[in-house]
């Protein structure tokens, strides 16, 4: 099945010092760690994310962090995941959702956070001419997922689309 979200209007802020330190000590990364041409945001869909951009595709794939620490930090900031990403291309982007607030280690597809880091890119004027990004999540916890956003420069709606996977259990 293959399904299309489409966002309320989304918004991006810069994070504040306090909300990245909390984050990355949680996460036992270092400033050092993250892209700088990639800035620490604050991003809304519907509800809040915060984007965290690595530096290397090596930091993303070493993801161990302080489960309980890192659900804290979310539960004050009132975020719904830490959206971790690496660009690999100006169109194409690898993410790891932290979802402790859930009760789970990590989701490995997450559409309201690829909304947000769809404004998020907006808002830095950074997506590309089409508007469209690809975004591998989950293949790092054995659980691969593909998700295409389009983020048209004159909506403040982003769309989402990927194959919804039945969860059985």
């Amino acid at each position: 099945v293959r399904a299309t979200l489409t966002s309320v209007p989304t918004w991006s802020r810069p994070a504040q010092a306090a909300e990245v330190d909390a984050t990355l000590s949680a996460l036992g990364w270092e400033k050092a760690d993250l892209d700088p041409a990639l800035p620490p945001h604050v991003a809304f869909a519907g509800n809040e994310h915060l984007v965290l951009a690595a530096g290397s595709r090596g930091r993303l794939t070493d993801l161990d962090y302080d489960f309980e620490a890192l659900a804290g930090v979310m539960q004050v900031y009132g975020w719904t995941t830490v959206h971790l990403v690496w660009r690999e291309r100006d169109d194409h982007f690898h993410a790891r959702d932290p979802f402790p607030v859930g009760g789970v280690v990590e989701d490995p597809a997450t559409g309201a956070a690829a909304a947000a880091f769809g404004g998020y890119l907006r808002t830095l004027g950074l997506l590309p001419p089409a508007g469209v990004i690809a975004i591998r999540q989950g293949e790092d916890m054995g659980r691969p997922s593909d998700l295409i956003v389009e983020a048209g420069p004159h909506d403040a709606r982003v769309r989402v689309t990927g194959h919804a996977v039945p969860i059985t259990g």
